[in-house]
């Protein structure tokens, strides 16, 4: 069966989606779908045929999940999609992650919500349900959100066993569960806590993105808002890993998105500060840190003729799983960029898109 790379690209005006072979040598864009609505999570799902989930959101309308089985060209929405109960007072006002479950749960997905929750469905999709021992964890009346919002943004799945899970919340913290969401604990111990004024010293962490290492799945790393930090005992503690990201004294990175390749090779892009949430400098810079490396270091200037004042989104920057990977990130401008050398030299793929929320890989089977 011949494979065929997919890129789903989430905007705050619809979703594209780009489509090349294996060498990913050229790319051909199809879309927009869902024209005027977020796709702030997109998943392509193979496990049962060919099937997009997009969690979408409209100020009209409110957030819904979508379903298209024929590669975008027609959608259904989900009747029975995340909700919570009028009894909870909370809102669902976007759907930031859509993930699958484990190898071993071929019917089961995860969202991850806002205002931030964690829902499951048992069923490919058809009906979801809240895992609300999350939402009920005694710290609840002490979350707070950070500039986006209070969004669970990450959903991790160990690979070795399916009930054990991360989530990752802005600006909340890590929660992890061994059980299957049945019960949570907080995973922020060496964290740089912000000062949110609320009693509970376990949470106020305003977490960017987490990823986990395939090869060792008790080691993680996220970019946090006070810095960049690894966990190598499943988010029990967490120690800071900036050399060669800070560029002057007292300060700290600040960045966004954190993806980790096949082979455990890191990449983050830093922005100029939490004040100013653009590029160093108008330089359009991938730092990376090869796997068993502890240092960070520039690798490669996406476009080296150009001023870029622009910025890369959490979840906006991911990794294929082929051999050679291919790594990607999308700007707030709208370019979609591609490296099959490690971030070493750079593809600028066609098209001028919306702002970029989400860029997924998918490797489809025809």
């Amino acid at each position: 069966m011949a494979k065929r790379m997919i890129l789903l690209v989430g905007t705050n005006k619809g979703l594209f989606i780009y489509s090349s072979d294996v060498n990913r040598r050229e790319w051909s864009l199809s879309g927009p779908f869902l024209s005027g609505w977020e796709a702030y999570s997109v998943l392509g799902d193979s496990r049962h045929g060919h099937r997009i989930f997009a969690g979408t959101s409209h100020t009209a309308y409110g957030a819904t999940i979508r379903v298209s089985d024929d590669m975008g060209e027609s959608w259904t929405q989900i009747e029975q999609g995340p909700a919570y109960s009028k009894e909870s007072g909370f809102a669902l006002n976007r759907i930031w992650q859509l993930v699958q479950g484990g190898v071993t749960e071929p019917e089961t997905l995860f969202a991850g919500v806002e205002e931030a929750g964690l829902f499951v469905s048992r069923d490919r999709g058809k009906s979801w349900q809240e895992l609300d021992a999350l939402t009920k964890h005694p710290t609840r009346p002490g979350w707070f959100g950070g500039a986006g919002g209070m969004c669970l943004h990450t959903i991790i799945i160990d690979p070795r066993n399916p009930l054990r899970m991360w989530v990752a919340m802005s600006a909340v913290g890590v929660f992890r569960t061994d059980d299957g969401g049945e019960s949570w604990i907080t995973c922020n111990k060496g964290l740089a806590r912000v000062p949110t004024g609320q009693p509970y010293e376990e949470v106020g962490y305003c977490i960017h993105k987490m990823v986990i290492d395939p090869n060792q799945p008790n080691t993680l790393y996220m970019q946090e808002h006070g810095g960049v930090f690894k966990s190598i005992d499943g988010g029990d503690n967490w120690a800071s890993i900036e050399e060669g990201l800070t560029l002057k004294e007292d300060d700290y990175p600040f960045g966004f998105p954190i993806c980790i390749s096949p082979t455990g090779d890191l990449f983050l892009i830093p922005l100029e500060s939490s004040e100013q949430r653009t590029m160093r400098g108008g330089k359009l810079l991938v730092y990376g840190m090869p796997e068993g490396e502890q240092h960070w270091a520039p690798i490669g200037d996406v476009v080296p003729d150009e001023q870029k004042h622009v910025s890369v989104l959490r979840d906006a920057m991911s990794v294929d799983s082929l051999d050679p990977y291919g790594l990607y990130f999308g700007t707030t401008s709208g370019e979609v960029f591609c490296s099959l050398n490690c971030g070493k030299s750079w593809e600028r793929l066609p098209g001028q898109l919306s702002r970029i929320l989400s860029v997924k890989p998918w490797i489809v089977e025809d």
